[in-house]
């Protein structure tokens, strides 16, 4: 075997260098430096799976193909990666302990023996035996799925080629190491070359492969940059564990659309999806209370609808409040300042909190609109009309701008029974018919004008009609 090199690597760049250093001198990236070990290359590293021999060729004489896709039967996750997964592909998928990553990966792994593949489950984490006891809870019995507790790879190797599976998950990529390799498991060094080693099997072998990687406390995906690059697709599991909704998005996908969400519910039975999230956000809807707005938002292809919901109190200290959860809190800042400056709210002695009802992450500024009417809402004690949905961007100086696939959004209101919908003024021109005759459209320019529609103030009254309420949220009659 060939010498070993210790050293550094830069978890940002992936440049090794001999010395540590605070700054990467490569890409100037502060704190990136991990010991590492430097492997120098040998000629049959990765010979047992090479692809084929093959040599150069004019673009214009490849046969081009998307490769067989292989459908889950999760009608959710098949239309997160483009029609199902792709023979042959490497999935790195990544989220927070206890989120229900190895949960989904058994159910996957199940949805695969019922077509007939052989599965190889490859857990590092836990032994067969609390695997097994895992797969009973969920209801999972097939004789197609193989568990292996290992963490060394080169028996896994030797598992591989034994069994010769069609689906191939690895949990998680962090636990397993190479045993002629100095470093720790998960380090950088142990995570690329475990990667690099999936790939080729992947793709020399046509194995569809699934990666289970950590996280890190932002919540970005543990170790080296690198790993996202060698891997065809990367999902992140999200939800907040308080609730019962979990959310797989798609962030990289080689064969097919990126930013697809896919949502479940997780049950005792396991995670069971969701096939109207807009439904599903809304159930537990409290009608005619301050503060409450539903916003149309988007992810990927689909249009769905959530609760935004504001809470602006009186505050009992010097300094006030500001709180959101599912939102920027920079954004958040830049609406007060609007309301503040364009409409004349003051914030100064009341704190402020904006949540996303059920878990949810809005990160487009097409919910803005939503947000500042929610917070008006509050403010004010007058509750938005519970059968009105808001859509619009705020710019800087009051304006409401136009946001993109306003039609998909209008037809899922529709779709959800709600009666009307302010929205931009440049997007309500032009809509057709079969929106137009379904719901009421009022269309705004500026922050005041959409106030003054949903909302009385000032001793005017509203477009729509309204109700005054306490903070406590009882109707009263004006």
């Amino acid at each position: 075997m060939s010498k070993q090199k210790l050293g550094y690597s830069c978890r940002s760049c992936n440049q090794f260098f001999t010395k540590w250093s605070g700054i990467c001198p490569k890409c100037s990236e502060w704190n990136t430096l991990e010991e590492d070990v430097f492997i120098p290359v040998e000629k049959t590293r990765f010979e047992s799976h090479r692809v084929s021999q093959n040599k150069p060729e004019l673009i214009h004489e490849i046969k081009a193909s998307e490769g067989h896709r292989v459908a889950t039967n999760i009608t959710v996750v098949d239309r997160l990666l483009g029609g199902g997964v792709v023979e042959g592909s490497l999935i790195l998928i990544g989220g927070d302990p206890g989120i229900g990553k190895s949960t989904l990966m058994l159910q996957l792994s199940e949805a695969f023996s019922l077509q007939g593949k052989t599965v190889l489950y490859v857990s590092g984490e836990e032994s067969k035996e609390q695997a097994a006891l895992r797969a009973l809870r969920l209801g999972i019995k097939t004789d197609k799925i193989y568990l292996f507790s290992e963490t060394l790879f080169a028996e896994i190797k030797k598992a591989i080629d034994t069994i010769k599976p069609q689906l191939l998950i690895i949990d998680s990529v962090q636990i397993v190491y190479k045993g002629e390799l100095s470093s720790l498991p998960g380090s950088v060094t142990q995570v690329k070359e475990i990667a690099m080693e999936a790939m080729h099997i992947a793709k020399g072998e046509k194995i569809t492969t699934f990666l289970i990687g950590h996280v890190t406390k932002s919540g970005e995906l543990a170790g080296p940059r690198v790993l996202e690059h060698i891997v065809d697709t990367v999902l992140d599991f999200e939800g907040d564990r308080e609730h019962g909704y979990r959310i797989l998005r798609s962030t990289k996908n080689r064969f097919g659309p990126t930013d697809e969400i896919a949502l479940f519910q997780m049950g005792s039975k396991g995670l069971k999806e969701v096939l109207n999230p807009s439904e599903a956000f809304l159930k537990e809807r409290i009608k005619d209370v301050a503060g409450s707005v539903i916003v149309p938002t988007l992810e990927g292809s689909s249009a769905f609808l959530v609760e935004v919901q504001a809470l602006v109190a009186p505050t009992n200290f010097s300094t006030s409040s500001r709180k959101s959860t599912g939102l920027d809190q920079n954004r958040l800042s830049l609406l007060l300042a609007v309301l503040e400056k364009r409409v004349g709210y003051s914030f100064q002695s009341v704190d402020v909190f904006v949540s996303v009802a059920g878990g949810m992450k809005i990160v487009e500024p097409a919910a803005d609109l939503g947000i500042l009417m929610a917070i008006a809402s509050s403010f004010s004690k007058r509750p938005v009309n519970s059968e009105t949905v808001v859509i619009g961007e705020v710019g800087l100086t009051g304006e409401i701008r136009s946001v993109s696939r306003i039609e998909s959004r209008l037809k899922e209101a529709i779709h959800m029974g709600f009666k009307y919908a302010v929205i931009p003024k440049k997007n309500s021109q032009g809509l057709p018919e079969s929106i137009t005759k379904k719901l009421t459209i009022f269309g705004v320019e500026l922050v005041e004008e959409a106030i003054g529609q949903l909302l009385s103030r000032k001793g005017g009254t509203s477009t729509i009609q309204t109700k005054k309420v306490d903070y406590a949220g009882t109707p009263q009659s004006l």
